[in-house]
């Protein structure tokens, strides 16, 4: 049976990590002329909230969303012969978020990169990554940090 990857969402921050997975998801979906999801999770967690300089959550929310929309933008720009692009900016907390917008959207595979911290990194902080892979109801395609 030929595996044929008709959508690819490509899971994206602000990081030199997502940089190089949006690369090879770009590039890929290029080669197989398949549809691209770009996907920025607006991490709730990031969320900064201070009474004292009077920023508020809504004001927060604003600046993490507008980030999200710019980093998306950015990429859009830099690999400027797709097509078309589905763009994604929810907010969440990205592993279940990448999960959910994959089923969504109807993705057929995930491209996403990876900080490659050390088990003791990953229990204390978790790994988006790591809840992807073990989520997921599709391929899942890991770049590693030193990948080109």
């Amino acid at each position: 049976m030929e595996t044929r990857y008709k959508k690819i969402l490509i899971a994206i921050d602000n990081s030199a990590y997502s940089m190089k997975a949006a690369k090879a998801g770009f590039s890929l979906a290029h080669a197989l002329k398949a549809a691209i999801g770009l996907l920025y999770v607006v991490d709730k967690a990031k969320e900064v909230v201070n009474a004292d300089l009077g920023i508020t959550p809504g004001q927060s929310q604003t600046v993490l969303l507008n980030e999200a929309e710019k980093t998306i933008e950015q990429y859009i720009r830099l690999y400027d012969g797709v097509e078309q692009v589905e763009k994604f900016a929810p907010e969440g907390i990205p592993g279940e978020e990448i999960v959910n917008i994959s089923k969504e959207w109807g993705a057929d595979l995930i491209v996403m990169g990876t900080h490659g911290r050390t088990a003791l990194g990953r229990m204390l902080t978790g790994s988006v990554a790591e809840y992807v892979i073990h989520h997921a109801s599709i391929p899942v395609m890991i770049t590693p940090p030193g990948a080109e």
